[in-house]
């Protein structure tokens, strides 16, 4: 299983995480471009320091919500989360081409990510937009999106349009019952120890089931595992998780 992990989410000279350190123990960084977090600088850094350690870079966008981290819920209409899609993949696109090393997938951040997983038609906006990025593309871009018990709808939309997709699974978070992730609002939503962390990145790594926050076991195959870099254990876990997974 894929180990991956939301970096490049300092802002000037506010700095998150120990992305040094973090980098070299994943195989996939989700970049931010802007929105939620990162800058020009952070971005190009985030970049280079992927590609010493060749891990491969995804973009980060997010609803445009730098006091809320990208966190808060927020509507705009089809045409312009299509432009705010393009504007930040766009971006960091355009730094990985200066620097000579290929934009593999999208992961959408926060509350953007967890709003088109209820909505089919949010949903569909990204992937159309993906896939016409795609266009003439030499290595078309995937859709990173949460792994769930029934993903049959979002698999025929994207492959409607041609848009190949990585199924994530968190680390760090607790689940409801029903496969979604509790929401930040509600406590309990964030697993706090890196024993906690690695306990069930391992359950997801061999198949197996996890307990959701009533109690209750829920099955969710995933491509690729996600530690948050704003995580404080972020760093403890991604070491454990590492060495287990190695």
């Amino acid at each position: 299983m894929l180990l991956n992990c939301d970096l490049g989410e300092g802002f000037g000279v506010w700095k998150m995480g120990d992305d040094s350190a973090v980098m070299p123990l994943i195989d996939q960084a989700n970049i931010a471009c802007g929105f939620h977090a990162g800058d020009f600088a952070t971005m190009q850094n985030s970049v280079r320091l992927a590609k010493a350690h060749g891990v491969m870079i995804g973009a980060h966008p997010s609803y445009p919500d730098l006091y809320g981290f990208g966190r808060r819920d927020m509507h705009f209409s089809a045409d312009e989360l299509r432009a705010q899609l393009l504007y930040q993949i766009g971006a960091l696109d355009a730094i990985c081409h200066a620097e000579q090393v290929p934009l593999a997938y999208v992961k959408p951040h926060g509350a953007l990510y967890n709003a088109m997983q209820r909505d089919d038609e949010l949903f569909t906006v990204v992937v159309r937009t993906l896939a016409e990025l795609n266009r003439g593309r030499p290595q078309p871009l995937k859709l990173m999106t949460l792994a769930k018990m029934q993903r049959g709808e979002v698999m025929e939309i994207a492959a409607q349009y041609d848009v190949d997709l990585l199924f994530e699974a968190f680390a760090d978070r607790r689940y409801e019952s029903s496969g979604q992730l509790r929401s930040r609002q509600f406590e309990g939503a964030v697993l706090e120890t890196p024993e906690q962390i690695v306990a069930q990145a391992l359950a997801f790594a061999r198949g197996e089931s996890i307990s959701s926050y009533d109690g209750g076991a829920i099955l969710l195959p995933a491509d690729t595992l996600c530690v948050h870099g704003d995580n404080p254990q972020a760093l403890a876990a991604v070491k454990a998780i590492r060495a287990e997974l190695s």
